[in-house]
């Protein structure tokens, strides 16, 4: 069930929309102002695996604050470049 976000061209204001199914109708109107004028914008995500520091073998990842707010680095067991 996909959770789609939108901003609005009138007055800005981020949305949240649920889809059920691919066939559902869903109304694609601001919250706020009642526009259908919207925009589909990048959904943020947030992940968390264990505790960050991995036995050897297994994933781990690195969150480090960077200009564009927070990076998380993967370190995933395997091949490596």
């Amino acid at each position: 069930m996909p959770i789609y976000e939108f901003r609005c061209l009138k007055c800005n204001h981020c949305l949240e929309i649920l889809v059920m199914n691919k066939d559902e109708q869903v109304e694609m109107k601001c919250s706020q102002c009642g526009s259908s004028e919207l925009e589909r914008i990048m959904s943020s995500t947030n992940y968390a695996m264990g505790s960050g520091q991995a036995a050897k073998g297994e994933a781990a990842t690195q969150t480090r604050t960077c200009s564009s707010g927070s990076c998380t680095t993967w370190n995933l067991p395997g091949h490596s470049r």
